[in-house]
């Protein structure tokens, strides 16, 4: 690791809340949503590569992963959706708090058997209106509930460890879980508490030696955490609401980082030149690539 980042600013348009970025190693294409704006972004990361393309979405989605070459998993206001890059067709997989209209899906991440974690909040962040839920295949279990903003969301890279945070908590919480299954088999501990110190956790990655990397929404920074519960390293970033990471490049030495300008007023956007900017953050870490989510269970 080095405390000497390389960072590239991508050649993309803001986002006003940037999430859930994946990354394809097929293509050495990175793909990211801005949650408020309903976009999906795709963008080639060679030299000489393409422009990035922006596409429209019909609802809010928070999070991109993929399944197979062929297609990704969206998660939307009210499920999880499939959808076919070659087309953009979208079909719904499966509901997610589609019963009420209040919340949206938040921060999310599958899990090395291929099931998938998924975070849910109130629309405007109402106090512990939001959750965290397991997804195989179709059944969707509830693990969590009364968190306010579901972050954090990652796994050791044996899979026998699972972490998220309630931003407004401040706890980057660690439980065991079911390798092959991603189930909780343990209650919740404290990983590491970030106390009053500036900004909150946000989106999670953890690299090939177990390294947690996160967003520090609020003070223009990664943090990263060794698997003991200790904060080892603190990398500035130029947005100051950095939100998530996830290895990309070629080498997976890379942190694909969104970032958001919600809540920033004219005078703090002008203050903030890179707000909303998508990163590409060299850390001198090897990174892992997030699993394909698996349609059955």
């Amino acid at each position: 690791m080095t405390t000497e980042p390389t960072i590239r600013v991508l050649d993309a348009p803001r986002c006003h809340l940037g999430e859930g970025p994946s990354y394809d190693p097929a293509t050495d294409t990175a793909w990211w949503v801005d949650i408020l704006d309903r976009r999906l972004f795709e963008m080639p990361l060679g030299e000489g590569a393409g422009p990035v393309r922006v596409h429209d979405l019909p609802f809010m989605a928070s999070y991109i992963a993929a399944i197979d070459g062929a297609r990704h998993l969206l998660a939307g206001e009210d499920g999880l959706y499939v959808r076919t890059p070659l087309d953009g067709r979208l079909t719904r997989h499966c509901a997610l708090e589609d019963d009420d209209p209040s919340t949206r899906a938040n921060d999310g991440r599958v899990h090395p058997s291929g099931a998938l974690w998924i975070g849910t909040m109130g629309r405007d962040a109402e106090r512990g209106r939001g959750a965290i839920y397991h997804v195989a295949g179709t059944r969707v279990t509830r693990l969590y509930s009364g968190i306010t903003i579901p972050n954090g969301i990652a796994f050791s890279p044996d899979g026998g460890v699972g972490y998220f945070v309630d931003t407004m908590e401040g706890v980057l919480r660690r439980v065991a879980v079911d390798p092959a299954t991603g189930i909780p088999v343990g209650e919740p501990d404290t990983h590491y508490h970030h106390g009053d110190g500036p900004g909150g956790i946000d989106g999670a990655a953890v690299d090939a030696d177990g390294v947690i990397w996160t967003a520090r929404f609020g003070a223009a920074c990664l943090d990263a955490y060794s698997p003991a519960g200790d904060r080892i390293l603190t990398v500035p970033v130029p947005p100051r609401q950095p939100t998530c990471p996830t290895f990309a490049g070629r080498d997976l030495d890379q942190l694909l980082v969104t970032s958001a300008y919600e809540g920033l007023d004219e005078a703090e956007r002008a203050a903030d030149p890179e707000h909303g900017r998508t990163l590409l953050v060299g850390i001198g870490a090897r990174g892992l690539l997030e699993p394909a989510f698996r349609l059955t269970a």
